[in-house]
C-alpha cells in the first residue's frame, strides 16, 4: 500500500527527532490523524511559535522567555553558587527536585574530540568570565557521568586553576541509585559509590 505524501513527509520529519524510530514516527502520525483539526491547529501553532517565543539567556545560556532569564534575575537565589550543566533540559531536571537554589551555567554540550567538539564550541569561556569578579564561591560540576562529561569537568577545573580563580569546585555525587541491588551494579558504579561514601 502506498502512503499518502503528506503522511510520509510527516513520518520522515518525526524520524529526525531523537529517540523516534520509523515505527514510533508512524504511530505518532496516525495518532494525529484521528485528532480533531482544532487540536492539530493548536499543536502546529505551538510548534510554529517555539523558536519565536524563546530566547537564550546571554548570561547562563538557559532557554527562557526573556534575557536575562528568570533564574538569573531572581535575587532570592544564592548568588554565590553556579551549577554547570550540559543542556537546558538538565536545568529542568535539577529545578524539579527543588533542592538547589543557586545559579546555573548551560554549556550547550560537552567536550568530545571524536565529534569535533572542543572548548570553543561550547560555553566554557563564558563561564570563566562569570567567575572572574570573585562573587562565586562554589562551582558545582553537574555534567553527565560519561567520558565526555568527565573530560569537560577536568578541563573546567584546570582552566579555573590556571586563571587562579579562588573558589570551591565540587562534582555531583555518583554511585548507586535508590532501590538498586549491589549484585546488578557494574564495577565502575560500585567504585564511584565507595569513593563517594560519607559518614553515617
Amino acid at each position: 500500500m502506498k502512503i499518502a505524501k503528506g503522511i510520509q513527509r510527516l513520518i520522515e520529519s518525526f524520524e529526525k527527532l531523537p529517540g523516534i524510530g520509523p515505527k514510533s514516527a508512524q504511530r505518532l502520525v496516525f495518532y494525529l490523524l484521528v485528532n480533531p483539526q482544532s487540536e492539530l491547529d493548536r499543536f502546529s501553532k505551538a510548534l510554529e511559535r517555539l523558536k519565536r517565543d524563546t530566547k537564550e539567556c546571554l548570561m547562563c545560556h538557559n532557554v527562557s522567555e526573556s534575557d536575562p532569564c528568570e533564574i538569573c534575575r531572581d535575587n532570592t537565589r544564592d548568588q554565590t553558587k553556579i551549577c554547570v550543566v550540559e543542556r537546558a533540559l538538565d536545568v529542568l531536571a535539577v529545578e524539579k527536585g527543588g533542592f538547589y537554589n543557586g545559579l546555573y551555567h548551560v554549556l550547550g554540550g560537552a567536550i568530545s574530540p571524536l565529534n569535533n567538539i572542543g572548548p570553543d564550541e561550547i560555553h566554557i569561556y563564558d563561564l570563566i568570565s562569570r567567575l572572574k569578579d570573585g562573587k562565586i564561591k562554589e562551582l558545582i560540576l553537574a555534567t553527565n557521568p560519561n567520558m565526555e562529561g568527565e573530560a569537560t569537568c577536568m578541563f573546567i577545573s584546570k582552566l579555573v586553576n590556571d586563571k587562579k580563580i579562588k573558589l570551591k569546585i565540587t562534582r555531583i555525587g555518583r554511585g548507586l541509585p535508590i532501590g538498586a541491588d549491589l549484585e546488578y551494579a557494574d564495577e565502575q558504579t560500585l567504585n564511584r559509590a565507595f569513593e563517594g561514601r560519607r559518614e553515617f
